[in-house]
């Protein structure tokens, strides 16, 4: 069979306009039992699956998403970035991060061990073959991928909550996954968010141990050099002096310190950002060195430094108040540009900044005004201690080696107390940052299975089934090419003579009772035949038609049936009749009028016996046959013969009606042969059994020979199941014993049809 496409699916179906709802109830009743099979199949496999199918318990926790701030927040002079749409999806996506998964399978498999109860686990169990209680716990590996398919995370609607959701057979499991889960991912976006406080606690805590060490250590030089007889102790000058240049010098050290820490932050920053767009960092650069920038600066720097060298001379601070007050007029004014100056440029950096970098645009930018900050105090506090170092390199001899450690000691005294200060104000704030996940709903185990929703699975696997069986009937209808209707062979263009029902029985008939025309010559099949006989004798007005050829396309597709009872129905109608089998290959004429294959026609061919010998009578009056006789391999040559032509125009002077069982047209070449001299040739096609292009290949054989071709005769057609659109073929059937009943069943609507 050819294939079909799908665009020629659906121009059959679209072509065939005269299908209407009836004709699809039919189609569908004559496969019932396919549909009700397949449908049958589908749902009680649904059915076993969800019977047999693990429940499954899902728990979830939920958290919120908010912007990070710390208790040391001051209020912000531009507006706060909002919670970025994308902020979500990528918090979403942090939660699949194999950091937090590794967490998670760490803590699981603690309180697997803390709990000792086996019965509540059921993901992370590999259960024994034979013996549950000889469970043990899976690897590493293998709960980290159970972990990465049974947990998922979602937004609920627009809001800044994230759902985290987990699978499991045993319904706390399923909880503690979720909360664990949630629990991990708010420890891991707390340390993210403490990451930079904790570098720089860390940092300071290094360097305030290494201050301290060297405090103790100049404390002990000193304590060694009065030991060995210098000076015990220093005059209220160079004590003074000692102060300024160790409070000089711990306050550069500390700037130093804080310049260190801001200048790898920054470099940081920038490292970031440069990933994602490196044109920034230039732009950057230059707005943060602007020279009016610096110069605010360096003002401010050198306001600070005279201000603290004021304070230090508290003769100065006592008589002349105003002139401390007058340094910090002119520090808050400078300031006060600065910042304004700074937001400026903060605006203009966030308007041309992609959206989603614009928060790192602004650190980037802050910390680098505040690195520069730090650069001009150091130079302005180097400057002041320039000039201190040259008074107090110009102390006595003497005084000079005990004002040295002496210094050394009070430098590392005050830098280790501006660390330790510095150090405790890192960790409050770092403690003080909350991080911006909150859980705001613990997971509990449920109390019911969300799978297998075993309704749904039966529903769905019932209305699965009966699509998957109306498709299968459909798609097999329409792909069929095989012949069904008489419709079929109309729209075709071949010409049909009638239809022979399907006879009860079928295949299990025996030969004797396939001669229906004998054995019960009034059922439906009989009238079929006699409908056809009628056609036959009123087809060609004014042509005698005496010799008729019975063939088919293929075997098995009801033309021995056909030639026998046709001819049995001629004889009935009180005409001298004969059949032949002419299928000296496979012959069946015998069979079915139940008489004797030998002597037969091949037999007379081949001179082995005469006339009289191989005409026998049947059991009905006024039919006669000639059985094949003995099978020979070379039946195309002798049903060429000319005894062959002289044995059918001997027969026609004898009989009324010759009617010749040929073999299957496109099987041998036979009936190629004996077309030739017959007066019309019929074609029997099976319904659902003989393909369209065979019969139009037979057809087109038939219309080449010097017969007449009359027509197709569709044989075993199951009427009851045909489309309403051809109860037009259907005959006024009736018997003796029942004839009003079949009256009432099959009316005048087809009564004038036969």
């Amino acid at each position: 069979m050819e294939n079909i496409s799908i665009e020629n699916l659906f121009n059959n179906l679209k072509d065939n306009k005269s299908t209407s709802l009836r004709d699809h109830i039919n189609l569908i009743k004559s496969h019932w039992l396919k549909v009700l099979l397949i449908c049958l199949t589908i749902s009680s496999t649904a059915i076993v699956y969800s019977m047999m199918a693990t429940k499954i318990y899902v728990a979830s926790a939920d958290v919120k998403i908010a912007p990070p701030r710390t208790i040391f927040d001051a209020p912000v002079t531009i507006n706060p970035l909002k919670l970025e749409s994308n902020l979500i999806a990528n918090e979403i996506q942090t939660i699949s991060n194999p950091s937090i998964r590794i967490q998670v399978a760490k803590a699981l498999t603690d309180t697997f061990y803390g709990l000792q109860q086996n019965h509540n686990f059921k993901l992370i169990l590999e259960e024994g073959t034979f013996n549950k209680s000889s469970s043990k716990l899976k690897s590493e590996k293998e709960i980290l991928s159970i972990l990465s398919r049974v947990v998922g995370a979602t937004q609920r609607g627009n809001l800044d909550f994230i759902e985290i959701s987990a699978e499991s057979p045993s319904p706390k499991e399923a909880a503690l996954i979720a909360n664990l889960y949630a629990q991990a991912y708010r420890e891991f976006n707390l340390a993210m968010n403490r990451n930079q406080i904790t570098v720089i606690k860390e940092t300071l805590a290094k360097q305030k141990d290494e201050k301290r060490n060297q405090l103790i250590e100049a404390e002990n030089n000193i304590k060694e050099y009065q030991l060995r007889g210098g000076i015990i102790q220093l005059d209220a000058q160079a004590k003074a002096l000692i102060d300024r240049v160790a409070d000089f010098e711990s306050r550069l050290n500390t700037t130093k310190i804080e310049m260190s820490s801001s200048r790898g932050f920054l470099e940081n920053l920038k490292k970031e950002l440069e990933q994602r767009d490196p044109s920034l960092i230039r732009y950057l650069e230059n707005k943060s060195s602007e020279p009016y920038l610096q110069q605010l600066q360096t003002q401010i720097a050198q306001l600070e430094a005279n201000r603290d060298l004021a304070l230090l001379d508290n003769s100065a601070a006592k008589n002349n108040p105003e002139v401390i007050k007058e340094f910090d007029n002119k520090i808050t004014d400078l300031k006060s540009k600065l910042n304004e100056s700074i937001e400026k440029y903060q605006k203009d950096i966030l308007a041309s900044s992609p959206e989603e970098i614009k928060q790192l645009t602004m650190r980037v930018f802050e910390e680098d005004i505040k690195y520069q900050s730090l650069v001009a105090g150091s130079n302005q506090l180097s400057q002041i201690l320039t000039t201190y170092e040259e008074k107090f390199n110009s102390l006595p001899t003497r005084t000079l080696d005990l004002a040295r450690l002496e210094r050394e000691r009070a430098v590392f005294e005050k830098l280790y107390l501006t660390l330790e200060e510095k150090y405790q104000e890192a960790l409050i704030n770092e403690q003080s940052i909350p991080g911006n996940v909150i859980i705001m709903n613990t997971a509990y185990p449920p109390d019911s299975p969300a799978k297998p929703n075993r309704t749904f699975i039966i529903a769905l696997g019932l209305i699965a089934g009966l699509g998957l069986g109306l498709g299968f009937v459909y798609i097999k209808h329409f792909l069929d090419k095989t012949i069904k209707t008489p419709e079929d062979l109309e729209r075709n263009k071949i010409k049909f003579l009638t239809w022979i029902p399907k006879i009860k029985g079928g295949k299990n008939l025996t030969g004797g009772e396939e001669f229906l025309m004998l054995t019960d010559p009034d059922n439906i099949v009989g009238e079929s035949f006699r409908a056809l006989r009628t056609r036959i004798q009123f087809s060609k007005p004014g042509l005698n038609i005496k010799s008729i050829l019975i063939t088919s396309s293929a075997p098995s597709e009801g033309k021995t049936l056909t030639s026998v009872n046709l001819a049995g129905s001629f004889a009935r109608d009180d005409k001298k009749t004969i059949i032949i089998d002419c299928d000296l290959r496979k012959p069946r004429v015998h069979t079915v009028i139940n008489e004797s294959l030998i002597p037969g026609l091949s037999d007379y061919l081949f001179g082995k016996s005469i006339f009289e010998n191989i005409v026998r009578m049947s059991k009905l009056s006024k039919l006669d046959f000639i059985p094949a006789g003995t099978i020979h391999s070379n039946a195309s040559e002798i049903l060429n013969s000319k005894k062959m032509i002289s044995l059918i125009q001997k027969l026609r002077e004898l009989y009324d009606i010759i009617i010749i069982d040929s073999p299957p047209i496109l099987a041998v070449a036979d009936t190629e042969v004996i077309s030739n001299y017959v007066d019309t040739s019929i074609l029997v096609v099976s319904s659902n059994s003989t393909e369209i292009e065979w019969t139009k290949q037979a057809v087109d054989l038939l219309k080449h020979g010097q017969s007449t071709f009359l027509g197709v005769v569709l044989n075993n057609y199951d009427f009851k199941f045909g489309y309403p659109s051809n109860y037009k073929y259907h005959g006024y059937y009736y018997n003796n014993d029942d004839s009003k009943k079949s009256k009432k069943k099959f009316g005048r609507k087809v009564k004038k049809l036969h």
